[in-house]
């Protein structure tokens, strides 16, 4: 497959198809009971983002399909942001499109004076070097050999320029942590 072209653009409530496609999607990427395994659970979940605070934007294609969408929730009076989510379609998935997306954020946010995004990652089934290691008493300890499969996100993430800042143990059930990572915006 070839690199597809997208324009990036605001995603808004009042595009009716774009809020149907990105339910579609949150349901393709995140199909597993902690995701969003019905199509009602991902409307649900976009509608709830889709709010005036937040920032969320997509990539288009010449077909005028979205490809792809992110969202930044503001924190710590609107300098620390939360990049949540992040959904490429399988398809496009290897050819940019998210790391699009990660820029063109960091673009509005950073016209908007924040000065930091993080995003968690989940490690829900075992994909990282965390898991199903007891990672007290030191928790941060054990982050600085954490590896994860091609699959897992973490590396997409450090790839983009987010660095490890925390782990949450057991966050997704005893022996699977949520990995912590932010970069500053400039």
């Amino acid at each position: 497959m070839t690199t597809p072209r997208i324009r990036l653009v605001e995603l808004t409530a009042a595009d009716v198809s774009a809020r149907r496609q990105a339910a579609e999607l949150l349901v393709e990427a995140f199909p597993h009971a902690n995701g969003w395994p019905t199509i009602e659970d991902a409307t649900d979940e976009v509608t709830d983002l889709l709010t005036p605070e937040r920032r969320c934007r997509a990539a288009i294609d010449d077909d005028d399909q979205l490809v792809g969408w992110i969202c930044g929730t503001p924190g710590y009076r609107g300098r620390v942001w939360e990049l949540h989510p992040l959904v490429v379609r399988a398809s496009a998935r290897g050819h940019g499109v998210g790391r699009e997306l990660v820029r063109d954020l960091e673009r509005v946010l950073n016209t908007e004076g924040a000065l930091t995004l993080w995003v968690g990652t989940d490690d829900e089934r075992g994909e990282t070097s965390l898991a199903h290691v007891d990672l007290y008493p030191e928790p941060l300890a054990h982050l600085r050999d954490v590896r994860g499969v091609p699959t897992h996100p973490l590396g997409f993430y450090i790839h983009c320029g987010f660095a490890l800042s925390g782990v949450v143990p057991d966050a997704n059930c005893r022996g699977l942590p949520g990995i912590l990572l932010s970069k500053r915006i400039s």
